[in-house]
């Protein structure tokens, strides 16, 4: 994780690029850390990116295949993340993600916690949770809000990729650029806002994601625990074993559900 902070803009980055900056336990920590220093240095805009060829592939699947509780790793992990979303919706700074290459699971969320979000033409959204037999977490039920209920159900159930101009159609990108353009954009919006009106920024966001979503932080608990129960159930246990094993799952709840024909 890196943190700058430059003329008001603070920069967080993820720098786990070589694998793909998953969203593991010390990374989710020191992202959390990094908005709360953002806010405790009073910055007015903060930015978040990920190094490398994907913002992030959220969480590490391989984590909670290792680990000795699922269950507890997984409900710490949705805990601090879900901290982290309600900060970035919550502080004054007017927060700003840059999104190229792969967005996926809890990193679609994540980027969606901003309130520009900037894309690269390459990038691609998923959420993926279902794949592996989870249910969607990090503040993705609050996409209802953006999305709309049905294509957000869509986005969570069959698990479809969007590129960056999908996204931008269906409302959750702001922009979208060319790749080697991207951070030249991200610095003009950086400049357009250090140049406004503070008071009229800070009263615009929390106006708007007031009316939004006033039902942020039940919505949040209630992702925590539908996650870990389903992390470590049967179908959550094979889904992960299935996703590292580079095969398709066979979910224990999917077993005789093929057989319909007889069906009224």
């Amino acid at each position: 994780m890196r943190y700058e902070l430059d003329g008001g803009a603070a920069r967080i980055t993820l720098t786990a690029a070589d694998r793909g900056n998953p969203l593991d336990p010390p990374t989710a920590t020191d992202l959390l850390q990094a908005v709360r220093r953002a806010r405790a240095d009073d910055a007015r805009v903060v930015v978040l990116r990920g190094e490398g060829r994907a913002f992030s592939f959220g969480g590490d699947v391989g984590a909670f295949a290792s680990a000795d509780d699922p269950e507890q790793l997984v409900d710490d992990l949705a805990e601090t993340l879900h901290r982290t979303v309600s900060d970035l919706h919550r502080m004054d700074a007017v927060v700003v993600s840059a999104v190229h290459g792969t967005a996926a699971g809890a990193g679609v969320p994540l980027a969606a916690a901003a309130d520009l979000v900037l894309a690269g033409a390459s990038a691609r959204f998923t959420l993926a949770y279902t794949r592996i037999g989870f249910s969607p977490d990090g503040g993705s039920s609050l996409l209802t809000a953006s999305l709309g209920l049905h294509r957000t159900l869509h986005l969570a159930l069959l698990n479809p990729v969007l590129t960056a101009e999908q996204a931008r159609a269906a409302g959750l990108v702001a922009e979208v650029h060319p790749d080697d353009e991207l951070d030249a954009a991200v610095d003009r919006v950086v400049t357009t806002l250090l140049a406004g009106s503070r008071t009229a920024q800070v009263a615009a966001k929390r106006l708007l994601r007031e009316v939004a979503v006033p039902w942020e932080e039940g919505a949040l608990r209630r992702e925590t625990l539908s996650v870990r129960a389903c992390a470590a159930g049967p179908d959550g246990r094979e889904g992960v074993a299935a996703f590292l094993a580079k095969r398709p799952p066979a979910f224990p709840s999917a077993a005789g559900t093929a057989d319909s024909s007889t069906a009224p």
